[in-house]
């Protein structure tokens, strides 16, 4: 299904504030296989992508969303008691994460930003290791080779190029297999991002390039990121780009897969923009009242990703209620092993941040190590 596009605002649009600019925008099109109400739809270019997918596969789907969201929320909550430094929540992505990252193979390779914990789901990293470093324990707390999933990237951007050069190493090496590189709308302004379009596009990188455009960078909309759908950016490089409906798991996995089909081929890359929306805060440190309408998020919660399956599910398959308790239950036992993980973790180690950052040593460095344990020592000396 193909949904009507018109992707420039018009002058009169311009002039309304920015919070009402997005309800006067016209649907955009792209990849649909499932409306929102979860009514499915053909489409002969990638229903063919998804002939195996069983009322079985489709539970398993919801299955892999419902985790993803219990696991990210009982995150939310442990920032929210001082357990966890900083959370990055993917509320409203699930579909997006879970469709793509069942649509690769083990042997393939995923280079993330920092809030693709539904894809860390999907290739099988316990979400326990997940959360380390966002602790201040670790700098990952997984081994990138077991899952063949990398670390966590916290630079804008830069994992693009890092997955475009193993791209590059794959097919030297003539292995069949492909990389998926995930940023974010934000991201796509970066120039390692640009750089690693030229690079994957003039030496055929068996690599797709998986851009979750959830409509804000931050505080910054996406119309202030590009004149043009970010998938059309793909064009200038020489390879495909197509946006997909990113709420509907159905149409991601299809196209994800389609792209990935295109890489190990030796076709070269693929630009997908999954089109959805992040339905919580940037990251726990965020505040979006601030810059957006409730109404924008009213309307996105109709679009729901969990919500729109479980209404297929419901209409269309065997699928009893008691699938969806036991599975409720499953996703309680999960909070509390990841509840229990965190508060099993030991304090981070205040000074550690000033431990390698020069390899021998800095004045400056040494300077304000001592200006901040005279200040965790004043916190002492007030409880005395």
């Amino acid at each position: 299904m193909t949904v009507d596009s018109a992707d420039s605002t018009g002058a009169a649009q311009k002039a309304q504030p920015p919070r009402k600019r997005a309800a006067a925008k016209k649907k955009p099109e792209l990849v649909q296989l499932m409306t929102p109400e979860g009514k499915r739809v053909k489409n002969a270019a990638y229903d063919k992508y998804v002939t195996d997918i069983t009322d079985d596969a489709l539970r398993d789907l919801y299955r892999d969303m419902v985790m993803a969201r219990r696991f990210d929320a009982e995150a939310v909550t442990l920032q929210r008691q001082g357990e966890l430094g900083l959370w990055p929540s993917l509320l409203g992505q699930e579909a997006a994460q879970v469709g793509s990252g069942r649509a690769t193979r083990d042997d393939d390779y995923v280079f993330p930003t920092y809030r693709e914990h539904g894809v860390a789901w999907c290739r099988g990293v316990d979400p326990t290791k997940l959360l380390g470093m966002f602790r201040g324990v670790n700098n990952g707390g997984w081994d990138p080779n077991g899952n063949n999933f990398q670390l966590y990237t916290i630079v804008i951007g830069s994992q693009v190029l890092h997955a475009t050069g193993y791209a590059m190493g794959v097919a030297k090496d003539g292995a069949d297999s492909a990389v998926v590189a995930y940023f974010g709308d934000g991201a796509s302004s970066q120039g390692d991002v640009a750089e690693a379009f030229t690079f994957s596009a003039v030496y055929n990188a068996p690599v797709v390039f998986f851009c979750q455009n959830n409509q804000w960078a931050i505080s910054e909309p996406t119309e202030k990121q590009t004149r043009v759908p970010l998938y059309q950016r793909a064009q200038g490089f020489g390879f495909p780009g197509v946006r997909v409906d990113g709420n509907d798991v159905l149409a991601v996995l299809a196209v994800t897969r389609w792209a990935l089909e295109r890489a190990r081929n030796g076709e070269g890359p693929t630009l997908v923009e999954a089109f959805t929306y992040r339905m919580g805060a940037h990251t726990t440190s965020d505040d979006p009242t601030k810059y957006r309408a409730d109404e924008e998020r009213a309307a996105w919660e109709a679009k729901d990703p969990i919500l729109r399956l479980r209404s297929y599910l419901e209409a269309r398959t065997d699928t009893d209620e008691g699938f969806f308790a036991e599975l409720d239950a499953e996703a309680e036992t999960l909070g509390k092993r990841v509840r229990d993980a965190v508060r099993a973790m030991p304090d981070p180690d205040h000074m550690a941040i000033f431990e390698n950052v020069y390899a021998d040593g800095h004045a400056l460095v040494d300077e304000e190590r001592a200006q901040f344990a005279a200040y965790q020592a004043s916190f002492a000396e007030e409880g005395a």
